[in-house]
């Protein structure tokens, strides 16, 4: 039988914390990135302008928290924002 070390145990404690913690972020990640992207493909211009600036609040909240890395929280915004553009300027011919 293994001998437990006071250490081990307590890694082991705070790694479920984490987990669960960065967990919860990327959901909320995720949902708020979902729900903009339902927003887009509907084409409600207005609700579109609504939740983009609220979604990239979240995905830099993510950021903050050490879920995401900048770079990949950076290509998430800029890959949002060019299709919500398009929904809100939409071409003139």
């Amino acid at each position: 039988m293994a001998k437990r070390i006071k250490s081990g145990l307590k890694r082991r404690r705070q790694n479920e914390v984490r987990r669960n913690r960065n967990r919860a972020v990327r959901t909320r990640v995720r949902n708020a990135i979902k729900v903009l992207r339902a927003a887009i493909t509907s084409g409600d211009a207005g609700q579109v302008k609504e939740l983009l600036p609220r979604t990239v609040s979240v995905i830099e909240g993510g950021v903050r928290k050490g879920v995401f890395q900048r770079n990949t929280a950076s290509r998430y915004k800029s890959r949002l924002t060019v299709q919500a553009n398009a929904v809100l300027q939409p071409k003139q011919s």
